[in-house]
């Protein structure tokens, strides 16, 4: 997008003022620390890395031309450091979310995208996961071999849908912030996405919301939930509960609902 006004209260320009990072032909061994500190600060979410935790390995590999940027950015998702980062402490969704942020620099458009790909874990394992991101149309078409990947769900492009453009902002929280400082381990589209609505976009600087009215993360929402009585009694009787819960603690509850056997009714927001 345009270095406008708009992008810098959005948070956005430092993208636009920064050109894409590609190993041309007959790259020098300068351009190449540059492209791995690229990868390292798009996969790991703008968090400071200790030069302990580096991929010594992989970085040497790339350096004597053995493999390719992407296969770089292969080696970085599936290291116990990314898992260590993103995959152990975070649910699914959010993984997957983060996952389509690092991997393919959007976030997902709608809740076929997230169920995708947790489906193939479940099925296949993380490797497997990780695979279908880099080896999509979509990476080769934007990134190919030789491209680090960038935030382009901030931009139009052919392909993207327009309500990637909000979901984006849901998942970028502002130019010096990382994906680990905001403490959210469930998703962040798992409301919007399931409700088939359009993400509000909050700006990084003041968490304001714009293009919303309502169905925002702020609120806090009206659970009503059956549950079956005891079959151990000769009649099965069922019990109507209610209770009140914040956004971010809303997809942990409807899972525990959904684990103790209870039906949610409705959903809505007080």
């Amino acid at each position: 997008m345009a270095i406008t006004t708009a992008a810098s209260w959005l948070g956005t320009s430092a993208f636009s003022e920064t050109p894409k990072v590609e190993l041309r032909p007959n790259w020098t061994e300068e351009e190449a620390q540059v492209a791995i500190r690229a990868i390292y600060r798009q996969l790991l979410g703008n968090e400071h890395l200790m030069n302990s935790e580096r991929l010594t390995s992989a970085e040497s590999l790339l350096c004597d031309r053995s493999i390719t940027v992407r296969d770089f950015v292969r080696c970085v998702a599936k290291s116990e450091l990314y898992k260590s980062k993103f995959f152990y402490n975070n649910f699914q969704n959010r993984f997957t979310e983060l996952n389509y942020k690092h991997l393919l620099g959007r976030a997902p458009y709608d809740q076929t995208e997230v169920a995708f790909h947790n489906d193939l874990y479940h099925a296949k394992g993380y490797d497997a996961d990780i695979d279908s991101y880099i080896d999509s149309d979509e990476y080769r078409s934007f990134f190919g071999d030789n491209i680090v990947p960038y935030y382009r769900g901030f931009e139009t492009q052919p392909g993207q849908k327009t309500v990637g453009f909000n979901r984006m902002f849901q998942l970028y929280r502002g130019y010096a912030n990382s994906d680990r400082s905001q403490g959210q381990k469930q998703g962040w589209l798992t409301w919007d996405m399931g409700k088939n609505l359009a993400s509000p976009v909050r700006t990084p600087s003041s968490g304001t919301l714009t293009g919303t009215t309502s169905g925002g993360r702020s609120g806090r929402y009206r659970v009503r939930v059956v549950r079956q009585g005891s079959r151990v009694r000769p009649q099965v009787r069922k019990t109507t509960t209610e209770f009140v819960v914040s956004y971010d603690q809303l997809s942990g509850r409807l899972q525990q609902i959904a684990r103790s056997g209870g039906k949610v009714m409705s959903v809505t927001e007080v």
